[in-house]
């Protein structure tokens, strides 16, 4: 098979895949496996299941809106070296097969890198919304320049040094 060059416009896919298991007998080396072994009319008892390739868009990047949870299941996703996405529908493939493949350890490397940054971003954003909270708060208290109180004694003082000097 060839890999696409891009994914079509329409992101609709026919292509599909064939996955055959036939039982082997104990004790059969990789050598003893051979295209017969699947061969129904042998007698050879083959299951097979054919898996639908979906084209989905690539994610959007993440939402500043913080969203609820994300709980439930979804289909798994993996990406081509041609850049398109391929779906893997769990209603199609046994359950076996899709829950075998494990994300690999570089994608949960970052993933979990992504969320100790995201993290951290979050309590540096509470940092600052709680200090801007307290400069505007400590804004209101004093607004400069000279307290009445100051002004009003010293006016006083004035015209009683006037009075007293005349």
């Amino acid at each position: 098979m060839q890999a696409q060059k891009e994914a079509p416009p329409d992101m609709q896919c026919r292509d599909k895949f064939l996955l055959q298991s036939a039982v082997a007998l104990p004790g059969t080396s990789p050598k003893d496996i051979t295209p017969e072994l699947f061969n129904k009319e042998s007698g050879n008892r083959v299951e097979e299941c054919k898996l639908k390739v979906n084209y989905v868009a690539p994610p959007r990047p993440p939402s500043p809106v913080r969203e609820g949870s994300e709980e439930g299941s979804s289909p798994r996703a993996s990406v081509s070296d041609n850049g398109a996405v391929n779906l893997i529908d769990s209603n199609t493939a046994p359950r076996s097969f899709v829950e075998s493949q494990d994300m690999p350890s570089e994608a949960m490397s970052l993933i979990s890198k992504l969320t100790e940054e995201k993290n951290s971003a979050i309590q540096q954003s509470k940092r600052l919304h709680q200090e801007l909270e307290l400069l505007r708060r400590q804004g209101n208290k004093s607004n400069g320049g000279i307290p009445l109180i100051y002004v009003l004694v010293i006016g006083l003082l004035g015209l009683l040094l006037g009075y007293m000097l005349k």
